[in-house]
This record gives C-alpha cells, sequence and structure tokens, in this order.
C-alpha cells in the first residue's frame, strides 16, 4: 500500500467511442489525453476504464478515462479508489461544465454536481460530495441547440483554439493539485480567463 497522501487518481469524465471523440462532453478525456502524451506514458485498457499509472515528483498519480459511459462514471471511480486505496481528498475529477464560460476553469474541494450525470455518479458511487473537481466552462448554446445535444456535438469552429489552451491550462491544474495541492492549484487556476487572454 502507498503512503498516505501519496497516492492521487485524476479522472477525466466522458464517453467512449469514435462518435464521442471530440464533444465538449469529452473535454474530461482530452485533459487526460493531453497529460498522459505530456508525460509520455501509455492509456491501456481494461474493460472499465482507459488508465496510466506515473511517478510525479514524489507522488504516484493514476490517469483515468472511464469507459462505462459518462451516467455510470462512478463505477469506474469507486473500483480504483477502492483497488489503490486512495483517499477522496486526493480523486480530482475533470468535467465540462455549461455554468461556466469557455475560456474559464474552477478548482474546487468538493460540492454538488450541478447536474453533471457523469459527477452525480461518482457522488452516488463514493457515497460522498467531498472529492475536488476541475470543471472547464463549455458555455450554454449559442443557436437555441437542446443541451443533450449540445453536449454532445463538437466545438464551435472559433472555439478550437481557445479550448486546445484550455485544456493546457487543465493539465497544469492537474499538476499543480498533485504537486502543491488544491489551494495553490485554485488561486494560479481559477482567475485565469482565456477567452480575454488572463486576468
Amino acid at each position: 500500500m502507498e503512503k498516505e497522501g501519496k497516492l492521487y487518481l485524476i479522472v477525466g469524465l466522458g464517453n467512449p467511442g469514435i462518435e464521442y471523440r471530440e464533444t465538449r462532453h469529452n473535454v474530461g478525456f482530452m485533459v487526460i489525453e493531453k497529460w498522459a502524451s505530456e508525460l509520455k506514458i501509455p492509456l491501456r485498457e481494461n474493460g472499465i476504464a482507459r488508465y496510466g499509472m506515473v511517478q510525479f515528483g514524489d507522488k504516484r498519480v493514476i490517469l483515468q478515462c472511464p469507459l462505462t459511459y459518462m451516467n455510470l462514471s462512478g463505477r469506474a471511480v469507486k473500483l480504483y479508489k477502492e483497488r489503490y486505496g486512495v483517499m477522496n481528498e486526493n480523486i480530482m475529477v475533470v468535467h465540462d461544465d455549461l455554468d461556466l464560460p469557455l475560456g474559464r476553469l474552477r478548482i474546487a474541494r468538493d460540492g454538488g454536481s450541478g447536474g453533471h450525470k457523469g459527477v452525480d455518479s461518482i457522488i452516488e458511487s463514493l457515497n460522498s460530495k467531498e472529492f475536488p473537481r476541475l470543471r472547464i466552462g463549455i458555455g450554454r448554446p449559442r443557436y437555441g441547440e437542446p443541451i443533450v445535444e449540445y453536449v454532445l456535438s463538437s466545438f464551435y469552429e472559433d472555439e478550437v483554439e481557445v479550448v486546445q489552451k484550455v485544456i493546457e491550462l487543465a493539465v497544469e491544474g492537474c499538476e499543480l493539485f498533485v504537486s502543491k495541492g488544491i489551494e495553490y492549484a485554485m488561486n494560479k487556476i481559477n482567475p485565469q480567463n482565456l477567452v480575454k487572454g488572463g486576468e
């Protein structure tokens, strides 16, 4: 068993399958894939998740993309939490958020789901709301699209450049969470506004 506090689980939420790959709802997957690429670690599949493990400083980090589809994300999170003995405070869930504009990110210690079905599933599976989140703003539909259609669609063409910057900042947020703690990560990431070029 790992020393207490030395093992982290970073979970990006999304749906498996090529048809969902570039959609707004899969921005959590995009963050995990980007970080894994930067760390040069493969994400292996075991049926319930794509995952990779890496040493990050003096911490051990598990990167995870659940393959259960969004509404059952909690199954994969609970399995890995129990298998590896990860404390809730060391589980960071990265997910899209309709209530934040694109270009804004929010790291929080805990909270409700805000109606996000993946986060709902994790709260139910862990029987707790007390786990950190990294919420990535995707904004609201511009053209009156139904919400389900909007989150399962690709970003608008004029958003793609900002999305890449957002993913990079989210990776930085995950790194800071692991290396320097949630307070430091919140203070560094939450004030930033990538649409206006920073505040």
